[in-house]
């Protein structure tokens, strides 16, 4: 059976993911703002979950119908295959968006929409109440421009939950956008990785996992393994296939804080990811960072202030770390993130590429530097 998928992303990463569809095989891949569809088979569900790097959920496409009434909402609900996907005892939430529509009360659409799946699901079934006790087949919904389409969750909480960040640290980057920066910054484990303003560890740990190839999902569970009409084999068939493309080797990976906390839990999630054997974190400070050898990457979140006083301190410290730049062997790359727009006036240089970024709702940007 031929699914379609859509891959919701932060904004800015859709390009990354789609490529990452790409390599996984699936086919018709379309880049739009904030996700990626694409088209695939039942195997292809777990082998998305387990491997995307930078994409935020994996959403089963069921229908798409104009929806500019409640009555048409209900319709077209009522028109989806429900019981393809979700058994008698299935739970089956709804949640959702509207975005320039005439329907614009979410609380309403999700009643409506609950009705019309309930109503099909119990002539179906033959229960005037059906229980709701099984697994969770999450319905969600968006309404942009008067069209509706509907989807089935198969994630359950999103992909940028890795599980080995139990604990952060105060303003924590996405998993899924540490990756991102990663990949962006080209780094295949070969050089020797930088970052030195690494709080938790999320950027160390991702550069891990990429150089050595370790799927990001193989440590957690997905809403969909205990979906009955998807075969638990291909759940298995997908871990093996992950495992398989793993590389053995060591790599050069470090990060610094002067946050003892910080380093103390960065090792703890280095841990949990078990990756503790590739990446090293120190209590150190940044103005004392040097970088050793003839190439390499350093990418890093500096932190940046809401306060005035913080906001002055963030501002010292990418002055500082501009003068830290200065030292940085020429065939280094530098990335930095940071939602300080102002950033390469107080770093004492324009980036020679600049991208814009999001950091779940924050606005941010990359800035890219080489000597």
């Amino acid at each position: 059976m031929m699914l379609t998928y859509a891959i919701p992303c932060l904004f800015g990463l859709e390009g990354l993911v789609g490529d990452e569809a790409r390599r996984l095989g699936l086919r018709e891949v379309q880049v739009e703002n904030g996700r990626v569809l694409c088209q695939g088979s039942e195997a292809d569900l777990p082998r998305l979950n387990l491997n995307l790097r930078c994409g935020e959920r994996v959403l089963l496409a069921l229908g798409s119908f104009p929806a500019r009434s409640f009555e048409a909402l209900f319709q077209g609900t009522s028109a989806v295959p429900w019981e393809d996907f979700i058994p008698k005892d299935g739970q089956f939430p709804v949640k959702g968006h509207a975005l320039d529509s005439q329907l614009h009360s979410v609380p309403d659409c999700q009643k409506i929409i609950k009705k019309a799946a309930a109503e099909r699901l119990g002539r179906v079934y033959g229960a005037h109440r059906l229980p709701e006790t099984g697994a969770k087949y999450q319905i969600q919904f968006a309404i942009m421009k008067d069209q509706c389409t509907l989807y089935l969750d198969t994630t359950g909480p999103g992909l940028h939950k890795r599980g080995y960040r139990e604990v952060g640290v105060q303003a924590p980057l996405r998993e899924t956008l540490a990756a991102a920066l990663v990949t962006l910054s080209r780094y295949r484990g070969r050089d020797p990785f930088r970052d030195p303003f690494c709080g938790s560890g999320t950027i160390a740990i991702e550069a891990a996992l990429i150089a050595r190839n370790r799927a990001p999902g193989l440590e957690r569970s997905f809403d969909a393994q205990r979906w009955a009409w998807l075969d638990s084999k291909y759940w298995l068939d997908a871990a093996e296939e992950a495992m398989d493309k793993e590389f053995d080797g060591q790599y050069d990976i470090w990060g610094g804080d002067t946050d003892h906390r910080a380093v103390r839990v960065a090792r703890e999630n280095a841990a949990k990811a078990g990756v503790e054997d590739l990446v090293r974190f120190d209590v150190a400070d940044m103005k004392r960072f040097r970088c050793q050898g003839e190439y390499g990457q350093v990418v890093t979140n500096p932190p940046y202030g809401e306060r005035l006083l913080e906001k002055e301190e963030a501002e010292a410290l990418y002055r500082a770390f501009g003068q830290v730049y200065r030292d940085i062997p020429p065939k280094w790359r530098v990335l930095v993130i940071t939602s300080d727009m102002e950033f390469e006036r107080f770093f004492g240089r324009k980036a020679d590429k600049k991208r814009k970024l999001y950091n779940g709702m924050i606005q941010c940007a990359a800035y890219q530097f080489s000597r």
